[in-house]
């Protein structure tokens, strides 16, 4: 079974936790070039349920100033599509949590759609991100290729999807489904107002068969309990990339336990 869906699939956790989910997103190669697997390492021991993996890109428009600045950085560092998977090669040896890189589309393209796929499941990776592969055409194009890896496809919807494009969104979906929470780009909030709520609350009771895990605009234990209590679990990107520039790779314990303390 896909490490993703396992981990979905579990909801009585160990030490009390209620089995809402953290997932963390940093840039590979950033701070420094060899720190991706030193964070995906700590990030595990720490508590975290999932780790996404940011590819590098030059032109990243979904992502806030803090996210671009990291790529920017990282891109500056030399990492590469090929050299992001070298450093992965034997990462199942250490790491058991599943791990999704999140990636713009022109990067893979240029790999090879196959090739990358191929790749992905060489290195056990479980799933990808991408946020400007149009669904129609992942599901017209390629899903038969990620398919054929194992790899799930996560898509995002945001407060502005159609009830209509989110169902179709959640039966061409597998995994788990990101919800932005709000339509701007990626960064650090102080916590979600009525609309969001609201947003929230509309996509529960649609009763999709694929969980709800919000990203955009969570950073402490306030906005991830607010975010998790009407989905499965919350991304935090910005406010860990910050911690990372300011910190550095070792000391990410520090940043992980006040958000899921509630949640022990």
């Amino acid at each position: 079974m896909n490490r993703i869906i396992q981990k979905l699939k579990e909801d009585n956790l160990p030490d009390g936790k209620t089995g809402k989910l953290l997932s963390i997103y940093f840039t590979a190669g950033y701070p420094n070039i060899d720190d991706t697997v030193t964070i995906i390492q700590n990030l595990e021991k720490s508590g975290v349920d999932m780790i996404e993996i940011g590819l590098p890109f030059s032109d990243p428009l979904a992502d806030g100033p803090t996210i671009q600045a990291s790529s920017t950085a990282a891109l500056k560092n030399g990492m590469t599509t090929e050299l992001l998977f070298e450093q992965l090669k034997d990462i199942r040896q250490t790491v058991s949590i599943p791990l999704i890189i999140m990636g713009y589309f022109n990067p893979i393209l240029q790999y090879g759609v196959e090739e990358f796929c191929k790749k992905c499941k060489e290195t056990g990776i479980d799933g990808l991100i991408i946020p400007d592969l149009p669904v129609d055409v992942y599901h017209s194009e390629y899903k038969e290729t990620f398919e054929k890896y194992g790899l799930i496809n996560v898509f995002l919807i945001t407060p502005q999807t159609s009830d209509e494009r989110i169902r179709y969104i959640d039966s061409v979906s597998d995994g788990f489904i990101y919800m932005v929470s709000s339509a701007s780009t990626t960064g650090a909030k102080t916590g979600f107002g009525d609309t969001q709520t609201e947003y929230f609350e509309r996509i529960a009771n649609m009763n999709l068969k694929n969980p709800q895990i919000v990203g955009f605009g969570i950073s402490n234990n306030e906005t991830f309990t607010q975010a998790t209590k009407y989905a499965k679990g919350a991304i935090i990107g910005s406010a860990f990339i910050k911690h990372l520039t300011n910190n550095g790779a070792e000391t990410i314990a520090s940043f992980v336990n006040p958000i899921i303390a509630t949640e022990n």
